[in-house]
């Protein structure tokens, strides 16, 4: 029989999916890529194979998760099996540079970048900001990696000095234009079999972890005057902005079928986009006010998948 096998490294963000595929009655297999080994003279199972491999792995110990993914995924295309976000995707997930490329090469904004590697040239790159506050980031990160924000040459310099300076697991670290929005908040489109779903507000006003998986999320900041609490995630039914078509090309043209993008509006009302996540979580307590479920979302573009792969043997 075949089945919906899923690629991952995190069970913590994945256990949603497979309580929803149960709640379908859908087959599947968990294949956690911490470790593990293929042997590339057999073929592989037949079914559908969804990959949520995450940049972040090395961050949970598990450093050569998106490798062995990567050969996993060849693997699986060289012999035509349907795979959901594939390897051109892994390859957005694991470099911010190759999603700002992809995102400028149709049409969308991203925040003016430098990607450079060795202390020297990351405090040279600082001149490009021309006196502007910046910020800096890892080019394979997740879960905020790196992100600081610096308003001058000489807080860098203090920070490449000092032991707090986080060395990218890649070596790349972005310097990025720092956009100052006119309300503490950023925006998540979330798309499922290539198609937009829904877009979430999230408040940056406690930092720039913004990871929306339960696991991952804090308590609603707290009031003491008996207000109501203000909700770190919101679902916004208002983003209806014309980059959602742009943004479904991009993910069309790098085969990514599920991704939540991020994206920022300035003081003028310009909007820019910064990240690509192909490894997507949602926030239940947002979604179940809004009664939007992103995960069963999932759970049945998959089934619908695997129906067509069984529909082939007919």
């Amino acid at each position: 029989m075949k089945k919906i096998y899923v690629i991952h490294e995190n069970q913590e963000w994945t256990v949603h999916l497979f309580k929803r595929l149960e709640e379908l009655g859908l087959p599947y297999e968990d294949w956690h890529l911490k470790s593990g080994a293929i042997n590339l003279n057999e073929a592989p199972p037949e079914g559908v194979f969804y990959s949520r491999m995450s940049a972040s792995s090395h961050t949970r110990g598990h450093r050569y998760a998106p490798e062995l993914a990567s050969a996993v995924l060849a693997w699986l295309e060289r012999h035509g099996r349907t795979v959901i976000n594939n390897s051109r995707a892994l390859q957005l997930e694991v470099s911010k540079v190759v999603q700002y490329m992809e995102l400028e090469k149709f049409g969308v904004r991203t925040p003016k970048t430098v990607a450079a590697v060795g202390k020297d040239q990351i405090l040279e790159a600082a001149d490009t900001f021309d006196g502007q506050a910046f910020i800096t980031k890892h080019n394979r990160a997740g879960k905020g990696l790196g992100v600081q924000l610096f308003q001058d040459k000489q807080a860098l310099k203090t920070y490449l000095e000092s032991d707090a300076f986080e060395e990218p697991v890649d070596g790349i670290t972005l310097l990025q234009q720092y956009i100052q929005a006119p309300e503490p908040y950023i925006t998540r489109c979330e798309f499922v079999g290539g198609e937009f779903v829904y877009a979430v507000r999230v408040d940056t006003s406690e930092g720039f972890e913004l990871c929306p998986a339960d696991a991952c999320s804090i308590e609603d900041l707290f009031c003491p005057a008996g207000v109501e609490p203000k909700a770190k995630f919101q679902v916004d039914h208002s983003f209806n902005e014309p980059v959602l078509v742009q943004y479904a090309e991009v993910l069309k043209a790098n085969g990514v079928q599920i991704a939540g993008i991020e994206c920022i509006r300035d003081q003028e009302g310009n909007l820019y986009t910064y990240d690509i996540n192909t490894n997507t979580n949602y926030n239940s307590e947002a979604e179940e006010k809004a009664g939007v479920f992103g995960m069963l979302e999932v759970a049945k573009y998959l089934g619908s998948r695997l129906k067509e792969e069984q529909g082939a043997l007919v």
